[in-house]
């Protein structure tokens, strides 16, 4: 009969094979945890690696990333589709074990961790999205969403000031069934971290409101267990499980040193390892017994077919509910919902509000919460500036689990980074909102959604200096242009009410990726639109304005400086066409033959105008063209005044134009 040592070294010795046959890679952390992950994936977890995907399985997330091999090692024990082939590959191009876990390339594999504390903070919206969608489905005896999200963590995660965000919020919300282990080895890559980091962690967490388990021993298989059954058997607060452990165990020469953090041990002191813990085995040998010890292959089909009968149970008793969790957790969207919203779109233009995109999005949340009951909003403490309360939304609390609404606090990075969790656990749609200058708290976060193609919407507002008296510290500059340089994220800055709705249409609509809503602080006037305009918005860029007769120069406007452009057409003649492109990255995804039709290679006088960087503007000008946006920081003072100070002025755009182009028709 394998024991639990034998087991946790089969772990240490696929991931120092791992690492030593790619030459790069973290043994240290893999080797240190492996007595740890071992109690929980053998004995505790509740997961099946056949199927992965199933809605109720135990969320695992490994946060202190760069021991990836810990997880492969543990995927591939368990009877994932991860082979010994993968792990010989690892950090090989196009692998499917790449140097840190990324979502969707290996089964498994929950989220994208490698900057460290954010797998933290995912994990925090992860449990968070269990205990809303609970609330919200379960019923009587039928449990459908009751699982625990576990996240392992070491020094660095904890130092990373996400941690403090996320950690300070999931106390709060007592999120009791979010279980952290700290692998406490006081090493880092720059060695004893006593030097940098000598924080009272355990009581930093318990000031939080966690419970905190202090002084187990992390290589001591039933005291990780009995840390673990006290941490599952208290459900109104999250638990920290301080595990001291060594990094790198059983390397008789590097064991507790950052030697083994970030480098292969190398063939001899491997050899030493493999002496010192007693395994004669070759590297990347598994023997059959302790392989079939670790295969979870049939408990996990237990698991999930004991939870299939419930589940048919609880569809009969609740075919309604039952009907509802399912959608949302295929992803699906409601039959009619869209409907809906081409209905307000119509609406908004016919109606022609002047109103700030701010307010415009508050309107639009309104329709788009009424039909989406699986959206979750929030804010980072401005949800009255950003205006993402809505009259149906209440507030998800330690008392009130259900709500539909998240008040973050003043924590935009760990907003950002709990969304990736909530969307990645499913079932729910999540929005978060901040001033659009505040986005650079959150600015990984928002990477890391892009990068794992999640649906996660931020309502970024007070989007320019138009913002006014705030100053320079508030008045975004080149926010939009590093949002719009993020592949996959979809960036939208609405000239008005109806593009606005839109954008909100097509945030909702996507599902490969997330979007940002870049809104105005100002009122802006809805613009004159035929139907086909309108259908139009969804591309991304569009002729708002056409010429009439010869085409002598295009204005490109985003946002409040649409309705500038559109004066400035009017008095620079009729052959003037003004373009508004809400966002870039749609319009650069439509077929060539369409951009080429809004903007035509044939017309070279070209102007773009907008209140923030100019640089992005000048693939679309061309270096012939010109660009009037902000190469500098703003000032403080009212709004209107500051614009005009900038020269986002009728008679600046009209002097810029005629000082470089002819433009009489």
């Amino acid at each position: 009969m394998t024991d639990p040592r034998t087991r946790a070294n089969a772990i240490r010795f696929l991931s120092m094979d791992a690492v030593q046959k790619a030459n790069s890679g973290h043994p240290g952390a893999p080797m240190g945890m492996a007595d740890i992950a071992e109690v929980l994936w053998h004995q505790t977890l509740r997961h099946n690696p056949v199927n992965p995907g199933w809605w109720n399985r135990d969320r695992f997330v490994l946060s202190n990333g760069h021991g990836s091999m810990l997880i492969y090692s543990l995927l591939h024990l368990t009877g994932y589709d991860v082979t010994i082939e993968d792990l010989k590959a690892f950090r090989q191009l196009h692998s499917r074990t790449p140097g840190h876990p990324e979502f969707g390339y290996t089964a498994g594999v929950e989220t994208t961790t490698g900057p460290l504390g954010q797998g933290l903070a995912n994990a925090v919206g992860m449990a968070l999205a269990e205990r809303t969608l609970a609330a919200q489905f379960n019923r009587d005896q039928f449990s459908v969403m009751d699982h625990f999200t576990y996240c392992f963590v070491g020094d660095g995660c904890l130092m990373e000031g996400v941690s403090h965000e996320a950690c300070s919020l999931a106390g709060t919300l007592g999120l009791g069934k979010l279980i952290v282990f700290y692998d406490d080895n006081g090493i880092s890559i720059d060695g004893d971290v006593s030097g940098w980091f000598a924080d009272d962690t355990a009581t930093r967490f318990e000031a939080y409101g966690w419970q905190v388990i202090r002084h187990v021993d992390g290589h001591d298989s039933e005291e990780v267990q009995q840390a673990l059954a006290t941490a599952r058997n208290t459900l109104d607060r999250p638990t920290l499980i301080c595990c001291r452990t060594t990094i790198g165990f059983g390397a008789p020469k590097l064991a507790g040193s950052e030697k083994t953090h970030g480098a292969p041990l190398g063939d001899a002191e491997i050899q030493a390892t493999r002496e010192a813990l007693h395994w004669p085995y070759a590297p990347f040998e598994i023997p059959e017994e302790i392989r079939s010890s670790w295969d979870g292959r049939a408990r996990g089909a237990a698991i999930e077919s004991e939870w299939d009968a419930m589940f048919a149970a609880y569809a009969k008793a609740h075919p309604a509910l039952a009907a509802e969790l399912s959608r949302r957790m295929t992803g699906a969207l409601p039959a009619d919902a869209m409907a809906s919203l081409e209905t307000a779109i119509r609406d908004t233009q016919a109606a022609a509000p002047k109103v700030a995109t701010r307010k415009a999005s508050q309107d639009a949340i309104e329709v788009v919460a009424r039909v989406f009951p699986e959206v979750l909003g929030g804010s980072a403490d401005l949800g009255h500036s950003n205006l993402t309360v809505w009259s149906g939304s209440h507030a998800n609390t330690a008392l009130q689990p259900d709500g539909n609404y998240v008040h973050y606090g003043v924590r935009e990075f760990a907003m950002c980074a709990m969304m990736n969790g909530v969307a990645l656990h499913g079932g729910l749609i999540p929005f978060g909102g901040t001033f659009l200058i505040f986005m650079e708290y959150a600015r990984n976060a928002i990477r890391m959604a892009a990068l794992m193609r999640q649906r996660v919407i931020y309502v970024l507002t007070h989007d320019s200096i138009g913002l006014g008296e705030d100053g320079p510290t508030h008045q975004p500059i080149e926010q939009l242009a590093s949002l719009r340089s993020t592949p996959g994220l979809d960036t939208w800055r609405p000239c008005d009410a109806t593009e606005t709705f839109v954008a909100w249409r097509e945030a909702i609509a996507r599902h490969d990726g997330p979007t940002a809503l870049c809104l105005s602080r100002q009122g802006l006037p809805t613009m004159p639109r035929s139907d086909a305009q309108v259908q139009a918005i969804a591309q991304g860029g569009y002729v708002l304005r056409a010429e009439q007769g010869r085409l002598t120069l295009i204005l490109i406007a985003t946002g409040s400086e649409v309705e500038l452009a559109m004066a400035a057409a009017d008095q620079l003649g009729t052959g003037v066409r003004v373009v508004s492109m809400p966002s870039t990255s749609r319009f650069d995804a439509q077929p060539a033959a369409y951009r080429d039709a809004v903007l035509p290679a044939s017309c070279r006088a070209r102007v773009a105008i907008e209140a923030g960087h100019p640089d992005g503007w000048y693939k679309y000008v061309g270096l012939d063209g010109a660009v009037i946006g902000m190469p500098r920081f703003g000032e403080s003072g009212p709004g209107p005044e500051v614009m005009a100070h900038f020269g986002f002025t009728l008679a600046h755009v009209l002097s810029v134009v005629r000082a470089q182009f002819d433009v009489s028709a």
